[in-house]
């Protein structure tokens, strides 16, 4: 069926600078394009905390929400296999159960006034684990201090999401710090030094037919629904909720191999309720089962689905690879966000939530 002629502009429309511009009041892409430097300056930012290794036997807990929480998480595939402990983001009012005293709990809240991990701050006290902060200032910053708990400053005036870079740099050197695995500082620089080829072949300057570019077009009017695995599962989410507050549009997430075992049945029925469109994330390392999965699974669903795109991590590290993603990921939902005419930064219902929580 062909697409209005609304639908056929904006799928033309240049995603130079000028018109991203137009629409990105803000400049959220300048914050997704300082992805290198964010990644060099957070390792800066851990260093002036004047940390000294301890060892925490029970691992390490990355207690945060949002856009601070995915740092945990993309920490803990990072580490992948030379975890020598549990590393576990955690995103609710308290700690999990298995938390000891022996347990370091890392408290991410770029604000500083997140109200769950305030509740996991205090948490961790009453238990008598090893605290650190990770924030732009706040109650946390002014808890930890009067407590002599460590902050680890981040850089200020980003979106939380924005500060991706620093959430994740911060848990992995914490990780190295306490025991629970390998410093992986080196392996930062190189990856920032990709990412800055990556920014020039995908962001605003980049061709019209870059990658980035063409998979925003290729969604800009559909659900994305994301499938990742092991490596790739956390940057789906990441990618996720990048549509989600960037784009302002719903989308989903699921892992391969369980996705085959439910959702894919799911697909059945999909044209009749709307446009969705499926994505899955590779990586070079994916299981050779799953990367078979991910053929036949797109070969099942191509029908229903508005596109299916298989997207390759880039780069030799697992940093590296990661990053690649979450970049791109970054750049297509601000891209989608611009081709349908909205400002990627305001995220305007969950200041409203904050506000009502706050008065309850």
């Amino acid at each position: 069926m062909a697409g209005s002629s609304s639908e056929t502009q904006a799928t033309d429309l240049r995603l130079d600078a000028e018109t991203i511009a137009a629409v990105d009041h803000s400049d959220m892409l300048g914050d997704i394009a300082g992805l290198p430097e964010h990644l060099r300056d957070a390792l800066w930012k851990v260093e002036s905390a004047d940390l000294q290794p301890w060892d925490s036997a029970g691992g390490l807990v990355v207690a945060g929400m949002g856009g601070s929480a995915i740092g945990g998480a993309l920490a803990r595939a990072m580490l992948g296999d030379h975890a020598s402990r549990p590393v576990l983001a955690s995103r609710a009012y308290g700690l999990p159960a298995w938390t000891t005293p022996d347990t370091t709990v890392l408290c991410a809240s770029y604000s500083g006034d997140t109200e769950e991990t305030l509740a996991c701050y205090e948490a961790a006290g009453a238990l008598g684990a090893k605290r650190i902060a990770v924030t732009s200032g706040g109650k946390l910053a002014e808890l930890a201090r009067a407590d002599g708990v460590p902050v680890i400053p981040v850089a200020g005036g980003f979106q939380p999401r924005a500060a991706v870079a620093y959430m994740t740099v911060a848990a992995l050197e914490v990780a190295a710090l306490c025991g629970a695995g390998p410093r992986m500082g080196a392996e930062i620089d190189v990856a920032a030094d990709h990412l800055e080829q990556l920014v020039i072949e995908w962001g605003a300057d980049s061709a019209e037919d870059s990658e980035a570019k063409t998979i925003a077009r290729a969604l800009r009017d559909s659900v994305p629904v994301i499938a990742g695995s092991g490596l790739t599962s956390p940057i789906a989410y990441r990618w996720k909720t990048q549509f989600n507050e960037n784009a302002k549009i719903p989308a989903f997430t699921h892992e391969l191999p369980e996705l085959d075992h439910n959702e894919v049945v799911g697909w059945q029925e999909a044209p009749a309720l709307g446009r969705f469109a499926a994505i899955f994330l590779d990586d070079s390392d994916t299981h050779p089962r799953v990367k078979e999965r991910i053929a036949l699974t797109r070969e099942l669903i191509g029908e229903q689905a508005t596109a299916s795109l298989v997207i390759e991590s880039r780069g030799s590290t697992t940093v590296e690879r990661v990053f690649s993603l979450v970049l791109l990921g970054d750049l297509v939902s601000l891209y989608v966000a611009v081709l349908r005419g909205l400002d990627p930064t305001p995220v305007d219902v969950l200041v409203t939530l904050k506000e009502r929580l706050a008065g309850s």
